[in-house]
C-alpha cells in the first residue's frame, strides 16, 4: 500500500485492482479522484508496466487534469519516485488531438492542420446559418409563432439567426458522433420524397460550416474526436501500438461519456485491456449541451465480465445535508408523479463515514438548513440572498461560502448585487472575473488606439487602469479628478503631443493643475496624467504592428506577473487567428471580441487559479459566485442554491415552461401548451434518418419535444442533486417567481420541505 495513502474499505477494495474491466459508482465526496490518483501511483510503484509504457487516465475538464496530474505526484513522491513519469493525464480532447497528430494522414490531414477554438468555430457557424436564412427567409414563416403580434414580427425575425445557427448546431454534433459527413448526409436526404426542412437546413448549413473550416485547413472539436476514432478503426498496427503504450486507461466522470468517447476507449483497452471507469450517474449533468450520457456507464457497469464496484461513503456533508440528498434520490425512484421521471436518479445512496475515517463528517447541525418558502420576486430574491451572505461573512470570515445559481445570466445578477453591496466575491461563470477584467483592459486599449481622439474612449482606458485605485477610499479622489481633467480636456491631441515651444505642457493643456483645492495636491494629479501619457505614445505608435503583436507589445508594459502575460499571449493568438480568418477586420473589430470576454458573453479559459483548478479553501471570507455546473466537484462550508422555481427545475407539469422551447415559435400539435422545441424535433429527424427509422422519420410534429421536456426535467433532478451535495455544514434554498411573475417553487423543493418539516 502506498505510504501516503490511508484508505477507506470501499477503497481497499477497488485498489486490490490488477487487470480487466471495472465500473465504479462513486457518490458526491467519495474521493474518487483521490482513489483514481491511487490506482494510477500503486500499478506504477508496483511495477506492472514496462519503462516505455504509461498509465493513460482520461479525465473531462482542463482543471481535472491538473489536479490527477498533482495527486499522482504527490503519491510517488512519497514513494521516493519521480513524478511525472509513466502516466498521462488528458482531457478526450487532448487525448485525441495526441492520437492525430501522431498520425494524420490516417484522417486525411495534413501534419500542419489547425484546430479552430469554440469561439471560432461558433462565429463560422453563426455566419454560415445567417447567409442560409438570408437565402430561405421561408423558414421564418413557416416556424413563428400565429398569435404573434403584427408589430412585433420584426423583433422576433432578429432572434431567429440564434435559433437557426443553434438547430444546425444540433445536427453537426450529432452527425459527427455518428461519424456522419455533409456528403453521407446529403445522399441519405437525396433518397426521401420530401426531406423535413430543418434536416435540409442543417444539412446544407454543415456543408458549408466544414467547407469554412477546410478552407482555413483547421477542424473542430467534434472533427477532433470523429477523426481520432477513424485513425484507431483505420489502421491495426497503429491501434496495436497504442494499446501497447497505454496497457492500463483509467477514465474519470464516465457519467459524461459520449458514444465516441467510449468507442475510443474501448478501443484502446481491447477486449483483454485493462479499462477502469468511474464516475456518478446523479451527477450527469451536461446532456443538454452535448452528446453525453450516464447509460453508458449504467450499461457498461452492467455487462458479463465487468466487475462492479461502488464508492458510497462520503465524508464532505453534515448528516443533515446528506439525508436531503438521499430523500430526493428515494423520492425520484419511488414517488415521483411523473413516472418517466423516476430513474432519473440512481443508488448507491450516500453513506456517512467511520468515525475513524480519515475525514470525518462536519458535526451535524439541521438549524443550519433553510428551504424558503417564501414569494421572492427575482430582485427580492438576490437582494435578500446577498444580505444573508454578507451577514453570515461578517460573522465566519474563516469559512467558504458559495451563491450557486442555474445559470450565468443570473450570477451576473448576483454580482451586481454583491458589488454595490462592497461584499468581496470570486466569478466562476463563463470565465474568471481576472480574465475578464484583463480582456476589458485591453479591450479597452483596442478601442482607444482605434479612435485616439476620443475623449470617453481615453477615460475609459485610464477607469480601467486605475480598476483597484477606484475601490480604495483614499486614493479614488485623485482619480476621479485626473478623470475629470481629461473629459475637461479641448484637445486631447495637445495632450498627448504637445507643441514643441510649451515649457510646460501639462499647465497649458490643463490649466486647472495649477489651482486645484487641496483635497488632491497637483504632482499626484500632474504624475497621474503623465503615467497616461507615457503608456499610450508608444502604443499609439505600435498600431502599425499586426494585431496580435500589438496586443504583446501592450501586454509587455502593463503584465508581470507569468499568468497575467501568458493570458494576454493566449488573447494574442486568439485575435491572430481572427486575424487570419477575417483579414478585413480592424481594432474595433478585434476590441469588441475581447469585450465578449470581458462581458461574459465567451468562455475563454485563462490561467488564474480560478480557470485551472479552482480551491474554494483559498478563498475563505469572500463569496464564490458560480453556476452549477461550474461548482460540480468543489464543495463549500455554506451554500445558497437559488432560482430553485418551476422554470429552472421544470418536473413535467401542464403549468412548466422550458428554457429550449423558444416563446416566439409556433406550438405545432403541442396539446399541453408551450413551443415547440426545433432544436430537439431537428435530432429526432437526423436519429431516424440515420437508422432508417420510419417511426422517428414519421413522429408527429411535438412528441420529439415531449421527449425532451422528460430529458431535461431528468437533468435538472440531477443538478439540483449535485446543487444540494456541494455543501458541508449549511444550505439555504430559494426560490422566485420568474420575470413574469408566474413560477411557482420547483416540485422537488416543495418535497424537501415537507420531509424537512416533517422530520423537524
Amino acid at each position: 500500500m502506498l505510504s501516503r495513502l490511508n484508505p477507506r474499505p470501499a477503497q481497499t477494495t477497488i485498489l486490490e485492482y490488477t487487470q480487466g474491466w471495472m465500473g465504479i459508482a462513486a457518490v458526491p465526496g467519495s474521493g474518487k479522484t483521490h482513489t483514481l490518483s491511487a490506482m494510477a501511483a500503486t500499478l506504477l510503484v508496483e511495477e506492472r508496466l514496462n519503462l516505455d509504457q504509461e498509465v493513460l487516465i482520461v479525465t473531462l475538464v482542463n482543471s481535472a487534469v491538473r489536479n490527477f496530474a498533482q495527486r499522482i505526484a504527490w503519491f510517488m513522491e512519497g514513494e521516493g519516485l519521480l513524478p511525472d513519469i509513466g502516466y498521462r493525464v488528458r482531457t478526450l480532447h487532448g487525448l485525441s488531438n495526441d492520437i492525430l497528430r501522431e498520425r494524420p494522414d490516417l484522417a486525411g490531414l495534413s501534419d500542419r492542420f489547425q484546430i479552430t477554438d469554440e469561439t471560432e468555430a461558433g462565429r463560422i457557424l453563426s455566419d454560415v446559418s445567417l447567409n442560409w436564412l438570408k437565402a430561405h427567409p421561408q423558414f421564418i414563416d413557416e416556424y413563428i409563432n400565429p398569435d404573434t403580434d403584427p408589430s412585433k414580427v420584426n423583433q422576433f425575425r432578429q432572434k431567429f439567426p440564434g435559433l437557426v445557427s443553434s438547430i444546425a448546431g444540433a445536427i453537426i454534433r450529432i452527425a459527427k458522433d455518428e461519424q456522419y459527413t455533409p456528403a453521407v448526409l446529403s445522399q441519405k436526404l437525396s433518397g426521401m420524397a420530401r426531406p423535413p426542412l430543418l434536416l435540409q437546413m442543417g444539412c446544407e448549413i454543415y456543408t458549408d460550416y466544414q467547407r469554412a473550416l477546410a478552407y482555413r485547413s483547421s477542424i473542430d472539436f467534434d472533427d477532433l474526436i470523429r477523426l481520432a476514432l477513424q485513425c484507431l478503426q483505420t489502421d491495426p498496427a497503429y491501434l496495436k501500438r497504442l494499446r501497447y503504450r497505454w496497457p492500463y486507461i483509467l477514465e474519470d466522470e464516465a457519467q459524461d461519456s459520449s458514444r465516441l468517447q467510449e468507442e475510443i476507449l474501448k478501443l484502446l483497452a481491447g477486449p483483454d485491456g485493462n479499462w477502469v471507469r468511474v464516475g456518478d450517474p446523479n451527477q450527469a449533468i451536461y446532456e443538454t449541451f452535448t452528446t453525453a450520457n450516464p447509460r453508458y456507464l449504467l450499461n457498461f457497469r452492467e455487462m458479463s465480465g465487468v466487475a462492479s464496484r461502488s464508492l458510497p461513503n462520503s465524508g464532505r456533508s453534515m448528516p443533515s445535508i446528506i439525508d436531503l440528498a438521499n430523500f430526493l434520490i428515494d423520492w425520484t425512484r419511488n414517488h415521483h408523479p411523473q413516472e418517466e421521471l423516476r430513474d432519473s436518479l440512481n443508488l448507491p445512496f450516500i453513506q456517512p463515514t467511520m468515525a475513524d475515517d480519515p475525514q470525518p463528517n462536519p458535526k451535524d447541525q439541521p438549524e443550519n438548513i433553510y428551504l424558503s418558502r417564501i414569494k421572492y420576486s427575482p430582485e427580492a430574491e438576490v437582494k435578500v440572498v446577498v444580505r444573508s451572505v454578507k451577514k453570515w461573512l461578517a460573522e465566519n470570515p474563516d469559512q467558504t461560502v458559495a451563491i450557486l445559481t442555474p445559470r450565468n445570466e443570473r450570477g451576473s445578477e448576483v454580482v451586481d448585487a454583491l458589488k454595490a453591496e462592497g461584499v468581496p466575491y470570486l466569478e466562476l461563470l463563463r470565465s474568471s472575473q481576472s480574465t475578464r477584467q484583463t480582456a476589458e483592459l485591453l479591450a479597452n486599449i483596442l478601442r482607444y488606439l482605434s479612435d485616439p481622439s476620443s475623449t470617453s474612449k481615453l477615460i475609459a482606458v485610464y477607469r480601467s487602469l486605475r480598476r483597484n485605485q477606484l475601490e480604495l477610499k483614499e486614493q479614488a479622489p485623485l482619480v476621479h479628478l485626473a478623470e475629470k481633467l481629461l473629459r475637461n480636456c479641448a484637445h486631447i491631441e495637445e495632450y498627448l503631443a504637445p507643441a514643441p515651444d510649451q515649457e510646460d505642457w501639462m499647465e497649458a493643456t490643463f490649466p486647472r493643475v495649477a489651482t486645484l483645492s487641496d483635497e488632491v495636491a497637483p504632482t499626484p494629479v500632474r504624475q497621474e496624467l503623465e503615467m497616461l501619457r507615457a503608456l499610450l505614445l508608444p502604443w499609439l505608435k505600435a498600431t502599425l504592428l499586426p494585431v496580435d503583436q500589438l496586443l504583446l507589445t501592450i501586454a509587455q508594459d502593463l503584465f508581470g506577473k507569468p499568468a497575467e502575460l501568458a493570458l494576454a499571449h493566449k488573447m494574442a493568438l486568439v485575435l491572430e487567428s481572427m486575424a487570419t480568418n477575417h483579414p478585413d477586420w480592424r481594432l474595433p473589430q478585434f476590441s469588441d471580441e475581447l469585450a465578449r470576454v470581458a462581458n461574459n458573453e465567451r468562455k475563454f479559459l485563462g490561467f488564474a487559479a480560478e480557470d485551472s483548478g479552482f480551491e474554494p479553501d483559498q478563498h475563505k471570507g469572500k463569496v464564490v459566485v458560480a453556476t452549477i455546473h461550474k461548482a460540480k466537484g468543489l464543495e463549500w462550508d455554506r451554500v445558497y442554491l437559488m432560482s430553485v422555481n418551476n422554470y429552472d427545475f421544470p418536473s413535467l407539469n401542464s403549468f412548466d415552461t422550458y428554457f429550449s422551447e423558444k416563446w416566439f415559435v409556433r406550438a405545432g400539435h403541442l396539446s399541453e401548451g408551450g413551443s415547440l422545441n426545433l432544436e430537439a424535433e431537428a435530432v429526432s429527424l437526423l436519429n431516424g434518418l440515420i437508422r432508417a427509422d420510419p417511426s422517428l422519420l414519421d413522429l408527429a410534429e411535438g412528441e420529439a419535444t415531449r421527449e425532451s421536456r422528460e430529458e431535461y426535467a431528468a437533468e435538472r433532478l440531477r443538478l439540483l442533486f449535485v446543487g444540494i451535495t456541494r455543501a458541508r455544514t449549511a444550505l439555504t434554498i430559494t426560490w422566485n417567481t420568474g420575470r413574469r411573475g408566474d413560477c411557482t417553487p420547483a416540485y422537488p423543493l416543495l418535497e424537501l420541505q415537507r420531509f424537512w418539516e416533517e422530520r423537524a
